[in-house]
């Protein structure tokens, strides 16, 4: 019978790569695409002057593309820690001789 090997470490890691670069990056992608079709307005006050506008689109297509990082992370890690690994075939050696070539 063949020692399978714990994937607990694997899982572990890819919940905190879910928790900690998934999560937040879904999150970015929905204000990237509010700001990216010029629907996220802010506010600054400063010394009693108050001002606003909204955010350029650039930004927010910046943020689409910092957030599918994130959401990759998550991806890769599961694939890389989940998989299944093949066993690397066994070379046998012997002493004897080799035949001569023709």
């Amino acid at each position: 019978m063949e020692n399978k090997k714990s994937k607990t470490g694997g899982i572990i890691g890819t919940l905190a790569a879910v928790f900690l670069c998934g999560c937040p990056g879904l999150f970015l992608c929905l204000f990237g695409v509010l700001t990216a079709t010029g629907k996220m307005p802010y506010t600054t006050t400063f010394n009693d002057y108050t001002g606003g506008g909204v955010m350029p689109s650039w930004a927010g297509y910046a943020m689409l593309c910092v957030s599918i990082l994130l959401i990759a992370i998550p991806v890769v890690v599961g694939l890389m820690t989940l998989r299944d690994k093949k066993p690397k075939a066994v070379v046998s050696s012997s002493d004897e001789p080799l035949p001569p070539a023709s």
